[in-house]
């Protein structure tokens, strides 16, 4: 019947009982898993998890303060559009491009000629829009730009400065009625 290894060796006096008891214990350990690992592997896999951890922490602390940057200057635009808004009091549809579509508000003669000069802008607050002067627009640009919709004053708006090919010429007056 062959016997194996360790028990030839330990037969023939080359190694010692303990000795062969101790690479059982290692192999049985390394068979289930549970193999110890070298102290200094062990060591830097450790450090290297921590570092990893950290960048990661790191990461997310930036974008959780990016965001609550975010939503502070939305909230303080908000404030500043709800603080300094005009009361739209009118009868008159002035109408103004917005993502492509037409918007109307209803102004007053004063407002529209307001608007059409650049005094008033128009922003948007939620799913409307309210009229600012154009001071308070300029703290709002500061702040979040692209909730003002309509300002004149800063050289038109998008839908006025594109042209059609053959109508350069022919301006479309702020004040048009349409």
């Amino acid at each position: 019947m062959p016997t194996s290894l360790q028990e030839q060796l330990l037969k023939a006096g080359l190694v010692k009982k303990d000795q062969v008891q101790k690479t059982a214990r290692q192999q049985a350990k390394k068979r289930k898993g549970r193999a110890a690992p070298d102290g200094a592997e062990a060591k830097a896999a450790a450090a290297k998890r921590r570092a990893e951890q950290a960048a990661r922490d790191r990461a997310l602390a930036a974008e959780r303060n990016a965001a609550a940057k975010a939503r502070e200057r939305r909230d303080q635009a908000r404030q500043l559009i709800e603080a300094h808004r005009i009361a739209r009091t009118g009868e008159l549809e002035y109408a103004f491009p917005d993502g492509g579509r037409v918007k109307r508000l209803l102004v007053d003669a004063q407002q529209r000629a307001q608007l059409a000069s650049g005094a008033l802008v128009i922003v948007r607050l939620g799913r409307g829009y309210e009229l600012l002067p154009q001071a308070a627009a300029a703290r709002l640009r500061e702040r979040d730009a692209a909730l003002i919709v309509v300002d004149h004053a800063q050289g038109g708006d998008a839908a006025a400065s594109s042209t059609v090919p053959g109508y350069e010429g022919f301006e479309v007056p702020d004040d048009l009625v349409w």
